[in-house]
């Protein structure tokens, strides 16, 4: 592949190095994976979150990632079955396309409180049953406790990003209008 192969004209500003990004992909998934996802999908939702409609049909993830149709398949199932990606057909096409969620982090993150409160509360009743004054008892307090600081933060700190989406998007729509609101 030459240079111009190489390098894909985004919008009307700048170009993208597809060899820069293909690294970006790889390293991304590596950290991904290093976090607990499985490689493949890690590879597959890196590779959606560069892509500049955040959706690619089976094929084109195939192709950019050099993988099997197999190996997109059993990625994209997991990616959906976690509520990262979602899948839609195109118009008058029996292809589907794999799509990111809009505001997935927020997402994953409110999931992941719930599964906090949860713990927590099987960890109070972990405690109780172990009898609060016994080592293993305290050690399941302790983490309850902390479980519980962890939702209390994180409630807080959605609500926080929640704002702050609402006073972007008001921003944008302000810069959409010549700067007067």
């Amino acid at each position: 592949m030459g240079q111009e192969d190489q390098v894909i004209r985004v919008g009307d500003e700048r170009e993208r190095d597809e060899e820069a990004v293909s690294r970006f992909v790889e390293r991304f998934a590596g950290e991904l994976t290093q976090a607990g996802m499985q490689r493949m999908a890690s590879r597959v939702f890196a590779a959606l979150l560069v892509s500049e409609g955040a959706a690619m049909t089976s094929a084109e993830l195939a192709e950019q990632l050099r993988i099997s149709p197999a190996a997109v398949s059993g990625a994209v199932r997991y990616l959906a079955q976690v509520n990262l990606i979602g899948r839609e057909r195109d118009p008058g096409s029996r292809r589907e396309r794999y799509v990111l969620h809009e505001g997935m982090w927020y997402e994953v993150f409110t999931r992941r409180d719930q599964i906090l409160t949860r713990w927590e509360q099987t960890l109070r009743e972990g405690a109780e049953a172990l009898g609060p004054d016994t080592p293993a008892g305290a050690r399941m307090s302790e983490t309850a406790e902390f479980f519980a600081f962890l939702h209390t933060e994180m409630l807080q700190i959605m609500s926080r990003w929640r704002d702050r989406e609402r006073d972007r998007e008001r921003d944008r729509e302000r810069d959409r209008k010549g700067g007067s609101v």
